[in-house]
């Protein structure tokens, strides 16, 4: 029997299920996708309602055919006509006018007009067919046979029901089961005046199995104040849970023989390694106290295991800082600068912005040695910008006899260091300083001639404009010292960089916190992009080595800001690369956002898991329409009560096959 149905419910579902006091209606008309109910005031007001998008069961009820156990799961779409609707419209229309008092009479409805008023048709969904193969208990996503419309009888679902219902899998996992996690109750619109007292429906829990976030990707969608925030701090405290139940507690001292390729333990269902999360607050709102947490602040909850980062020098506050050491991580660094320097005009800022400063191959002698000596000359630029140089740093590089005697007879030097075995920065500026003030040595027209190329060529002369603060025309230019705009985002501390550290971090299962409230935006996307790309490469190397991958979540709030936009065609993104290659990684996604339009559509089809609250227009639900059944939402999900309907949800996960409207439980200040 189906694992599901042995963990939630006890009660015989053909049996309970077809209680006569939740009796709404017969079918009058029935297809592989839909189904049309003829139902009474008097059988909607006895079941407490009929919401739009509440669950309804079509059971297969032919008393000369007792071998068939089977029924259609439907949901309630909108009315639908009914074959007899013009006669009683115009007995409707005859009785409302001779009630008028300027008809000079008065009819009443007699009682089997009252009876013909009543009823009304309903249009539903057919979500599937739950049925019995022998004695295993099975659900289908779809119709395999319907039979005529008169053989069904259709009954609400309430209770025990239900809840099957709304935890049903499309694997063998168990609802409710030890890894499974209560996200919320069911809920099925705004207006609760029936739903407030009926606890066979608002008392019935909705569970989500951590495993379907773990390494998947997972979308909250909702206007601003409609619960996005307290959602995410829900997922994390279910991986937190989870986590903590990990068979191997250290990545990095793994002795047991084990099979990694799988990262979740078959026998207990839980990860085999603690889960890395890392948060990319965008309004601080994670990394910051504020009022609307009220005692539920991640890192406070989770101090033992959380770690935050900033920009800002908040040391004092438990931040540990962001900067980088522009020596050391050179292509972080320049990619500041060069965001730094993009409203910069002029032809000798724009030479310096294009020069390539990733380090080829040192298989490639010549490309090698030439990428050296426009290094040397980028790290001479911030030395005499003012960027504090880590101790006993060198700079290496290769230059030639020639040039070296040509140093030396000109500057102090005597003899000029050899700058292949490292020389200081003072040194090594002297040396080009004097190589660009004598570029019309004869060397270099000989060397032209018999190379080819110049010695000084066109990315080097750039980086010698900038030291030098001269042009080759002779013109005087600010040169370095425009990169002191980005001189408070360089430290000299720190051995290795934050990325590398935060990797590290995740792989022993921490909270990490990127505080990206404060700071250049454009800072905040280049610091955003470098920790990913930090992560994925650091995953990929272990996938390639056949080393274990523990599972590392992402969580990006007002994720619009950060990912490519819904035309972007550019698939070596980094969040297109998660999103299209993390499941191999054991790398998830959660990213939240005002706008399903503003999202790339390369995302959002690799999007397993949603959570779709408020939408304002029509133009989000167009969108929407093209993912699972959602669909049968859009108009609902534009109506909103900013009292009431905080949290209100309608959810799609990846091991459920049909979206489930839900009300996510307050985050709460507890650890469990």
């Amino acid at each position: 029997m189906n694992k599901l149905v042995q963990s939630i419910t006890e009660p015989n579902f053909f049996e309970e299920g077809q209680n006569e006091e939740l009796f709404v209606g017969r079918p009058f008309a029935i297809d592989y996708s839909k189904a049309k109910l003829l139902i009474s005031d008097f059988w909607k007001h006895k079941v407490k309602g009929l919401p739009q998008g509440s669950f309804l069961l079509a059971f297969y009820d032919n008393p000369h055919d007792e071998e068939i156990n089977e029924a259609l799961l439907l949901r309630v779409l909108n009315p639908s006509a009914l074959p007899t609707d013009n006669s009683v419209i115009s007995s409707m229309i005859e009785y409302y006018k001779d009630n008028l008092k300027t008809s000079g009479k008065k009819s009443d409805l007699d009682d089997f007009t009252k009876y013909e008023f009543s009823f009304s048709g309903l249009e539903c969904r057919i979500l599937g067919t739950f049925y019995k193969d022998g004695e295993a208990f099975e659900f289908g996503a779809d119709v395999e046979n319907f039979y005529s419309a008169h053989n069904y009888k259709v009954f609400k679902a309430c209770g025990k029901i239900l809840e099957m219902i709304v935890n049903q899998r499309d694997k063998e996992l168990v609802a409710g089961g030890e890894n499974e996690f209560a996200i919320g109750k069911v809920r099925y619109s705004s207006s609760k005046r029936f739903i407030s007292s009926d606890t066979s429906i608002n008392s019935v829990q909705v569970f989500i199995n951590p495993g379907d976030m773990l390494g998947k990707r997972t979308a909250l969608f909702g206007m601003t104040r409609t619960g996005k925030s307290n959602t995410v701090k829900k997922a994390i405290e279910a991986t937190v849970q989870i986590s903590a139940k990990a068979k191997y507690k250290d990545i990095f001292r793994v002795t047991a023989q084990d099979n990694f390729l799988e990262p979740i333990d078959k026998e207990t269902g839980s990860p085999k390694f603690p889960v890395g999360q890392i948060i990319f607050d965008i309004n601080g709102e994670y990394a910051n106290a504020n009022l609307q947490d009220k005692g539920t602040a991640i890192f406070d909850l989770y101090s033992d295991q959380t770690v935050r980062y900033s920009i800002l020098d908040k040391s004092k506050d438990g931040f540990r800082i962001m900067k980088v050491n522009f020596y050391n991580d050179v292509l972080t660094g320049f990619e500041y600068i060069l965001t730094a320097l993009a409203e910069e005009t002029g032809d000798y800022v724009t030479g310096f912005t294009v020069a390539n400063l990733e380090a080829p191959s040192e298989s490639d002698r010549s490309a090698f040695t030439r990428y050296q000596r426009k290094l040397s000359v980028y790290l001479c630029c911030l030395y005499r910008a003012g960027f504090r140089e880590p101790a006993n740093f060198k700079v290496k590089f290769s230059g030639c006899k020639e040039l070296n005697q040509l140093v030396s007879s000109l500057s102090s030097a005597t003899p000029a260091p050899d700058a292949r075995a490292g020389i200081s920065l003072d040194d090594a500026i002297t040396w080009w300083k004097t190589i660009w003030e004598n570029r019309d040595d004869p060397f270099f027209a000989s060397y032209k001639m018999q190379n080819g190329k110049d010695w000084i060529d066109e990315e080097l002369e750039a980086m010698l404009v900038f030291l030098t603060q001269t042009k080759a025309t002779g013109h005087k230019v600010s040169g370095y010292t425009k990169l002191k705009k980005v001189i408070d985002l360089h430290t000299n501390a720190t051995e290795s960089s934050f990325q590398v550290d935060i990797v590290k971090l995740l792989r022993e299962g921490k909270i990490v916190i990127i505080d990206l409230s404060q700071g250049d935006p454009k800072i905040q996307n280049i610091l955003s992009e470098r920790i990913c790309k930090e992560i994925f490469s650091d995953s990929m190397g272990r996938f390639i080595k056949a080393a274990p991958n523990n599972f590392i979540q992402f969580y990006f709030e007002e994720a619009h800001n950060l990912f490519p936009k819904k035309d972007d065609k550019d698939l070596s993104q980094i969040y297109n690369r998660i999103a299209k290659e993390g499941a191999k990684l054991n790398l998830g996604m959660i990213y939240a956002t005002q706008e399903v339009s503003s999202i790339s559509s390369n995302i959002l089809k690799n999007t397993q898991n949603w959570f779709i609250a408020h939408l304002n227009n029509e133009d989000e639900t167009r969108e929407l329409k093209k993912y699972y059944d959602f669909e049968d939402f859009t108009e609902s999900l534009v109506r909103f009560s900013a009292k009431s309907d905080k949290g209100f949800v309608r959810m799609k996960t990846y091991s459920n096959p049909f979206v489930v409207p839900v009300q996510i439980d307050q985050f709460l200040a507890s650890k469990n």
